[in-house]
Parts: C-alpha cells; sequence; structure tokens
C-alpha cells in the first residue's frame, strides 16, 4: 500500500529559479529516493539530537580527562581549579540517555498516535531559505527560553523543583548540556518541535538547526574559552558561547539566554566573563 506522502502529484510549475537555488536539489532527491523511510520517520529529530550531543562532547570530555597534559587546550579553561571527574560525566550522560529513554521517546510514540504524519516536500530549500528558516528558528527559541530562563531564576519554587538540577555543577562540562529535569527536557523539546512548524520550516532545514542548535549547546557548556569558537567568530559579540554561559554557572543571575546576546544586553543581566586562574 502506498503511503500519501509517497504520492507524486501534479503541481504548478515553479518559477525559474537561479542556479544557486537548486544546490541541494540533488541532496533532497537522493534522500527522497534513498532513504524516505529514515527521512520521513519522526524519531529522525530525536537521533540527530542525541547523536549530535554525544559526538560534539566526547572530544571535550578527552580533553578534561586528560586535563594539564594537554597544556595547548588546558590554558583555555575557564576555571582550571574546577576538574569534572569521569564519575561526574558518567552520571550527566546517564541522565540525558535516560530522559532520552523513558520519555522523549515515548513522547514521540504518542505523537504518531494522535498525529498525522507530515508529507515531504518534493523540492529542497534554497540556500537563502535554509539559512533564514535556520536563523529564525534560532532567534525564536533564543527569546522563548530566556523568558523561561529568567523566570525560573526568580521563582525559588521553579528553580528547586525545575531548572537546579541543570545548576548541579558551577563550573559546566560538555556532557552536562543535557542534564536537565524532566520539566525543563520536555519544555525545550516541545519548543525545538513546535518552532520549525510554526515557521513552516522545510524539513531540511530543521535538521540543520537540530544539529546547530546543538553545536551552540555544548559549546556553551564546554568549560574552554576557545579563540576560534563561534563567539569569537561572529561579529560585534552576538553569541555569548562558553564565556557568557559559564559565567552564568558562577552568577546565576546574570546571563540567561542559550545562545545570543542580545536579550541580556536589553535586560542588563549581561555580564563578562571573568577567568580564574588556579589556586596553589
Amino acid at each position: 500500500m502506498l503511503n500519501a506522502s509517497e504520492l507524486s502529484l501534479p503541481s504548478l510549475p515553479s518559477p525559474r529559479l537561479r542556479p544557486g537555488d537548486r544546490l541541494l536539489q540533488p541532496l533532497w532527491d537522493h534522500l527522497l529516493l534513498h532513504h524516505r523511510p529514515l527521512v520521513s520517520s519522526p524519531f529522525l529529530p530525536v537521533m540527530l539530537a542525541f547523536s549530535s550531543y554525544f559526538v560534539f562532547s566526547l572530544p571535550f570530555a578527552a580533553l578534561d580527562l586528560l586535563g594539564e597534559r594537554v597544556p595547548s587546550f588546558h590554558k583555555y579553561k575557564i576555571q582550571p581549579d574546577r576538574q569534572p571527574t569521569l564519575g561526574m560525566m558518567v552520571k550527566s550522560f546517564m541522565a540525558a540517555f535516560l530522559n532520552h529513554i523513558f520519555f522523549v521517546l515515548p513522547a514521540v510514540v504518542i505523537g504518531m498516535l494522535f498525529l498525522p504524519a507530515p508529507a515531504l516536500p518534493q523540492e529542497a530549500p534554497t540556500l537563502y531559505e535554509l539559512v533564514t528558516q535556520s536563523l529564525a528558528s534560532l532567534l525564536l527559541f533564543d527569546t522563548q527560553y530566556f523568558i523561561w530562563h529568567l523566570v525560573h531564576h526568580k521563582q525559588p519554587q521553579l528553580y528547586r523543583w525545575v531548572h537546579a538540577v541543570h545548576h548541579e555543577y558551577t563550573a559546566p562540562f560538555s556532557w552536562s548540556t543535557e542534564q536537565l529535569s524532566i520539566p525543563e527536557l520536555m519544555t525545550v523539546g516541545f519548543w525545538s518541535n513546535m518552532d520549525p512548524v510554526l515557521l513552516k520550516c522545510h524539513p531540511l532545514s530543521i535538521w540543520c538547526v537540530t544539529v546547530f542548535s546543538l553545536w551552540l549547546s555544548v559549546e556553551d557548556h564546554v568549560g574552554y574559552d576557545l579563540p576560534w569558537a563561534l563567539n569569537h567568530l561572529v561579529p560585534f559579540g552576538l553569541l555569548g558561547g562558553a564565556p557568557a554561559h559559564d559565567m552564568h554557572h558562577q552568577r546565576p543571575s546574570r546571563n540567561y539566554a542559550p545562545f545570543f546576546s542580545h536579550w541580556d544586553r536589553i535586560s542588563g543581566t549581561a555580564v563578562a566573563l571573568k577567568k580564574k586562574t588556579r589556586t596553589k
């Protein structure tokens, strides 16, 4: 039996596009032709998110365990006197893993039972659409989480029961990126899934922003102020990066935004990094 998303219906002729607008079409055609079950699976965003978290975190976990034996990297450690242990890393990773097994995956299954499967478009997004859709999703999520984050730090009960799990460590490390309580995990997951739908993003844009936002999140938590990190490469200090988020864990009443810096600047909650030195 044919799936509705596999039916090829006649469509109106599309407007003439510039050659550069079709750069992604061969990739999208290949995915639809050879990997349709995968790209149409509701589990794909979950797999992308968790695998990105794992792959992006692993190198920084190795650097933390090696510590001063890799001085070319260790010199960029923001809090060199606070080194995560293997036990801390395992605890954070297992918390994220179990949350996905017992809460995220069941939520996807429930969604499959009650929500119709979205049809896959035949056309790929243009590069302009991919970039603007991804940026719009990031900006919308950044605003939502800034407000949520601010409220949970201002209300002691909310902080204690919902957000305190993420603040177990005053010196964040890569595996602590997704050490979240269940309410926070489900809130973040809801926005991450609904924002692209509200913005009518192409599936390819959704997958790109999923991976890129995980990179930004991990980079925020690595605990290294690397000179080649995105917050240094993007001009005008538009991204907070590890320096801003590390300061948030040191001073929880500052730097609430997850990615960008504009809301903290507007709200007067931005604070610059004060790097700690090793105590003898």
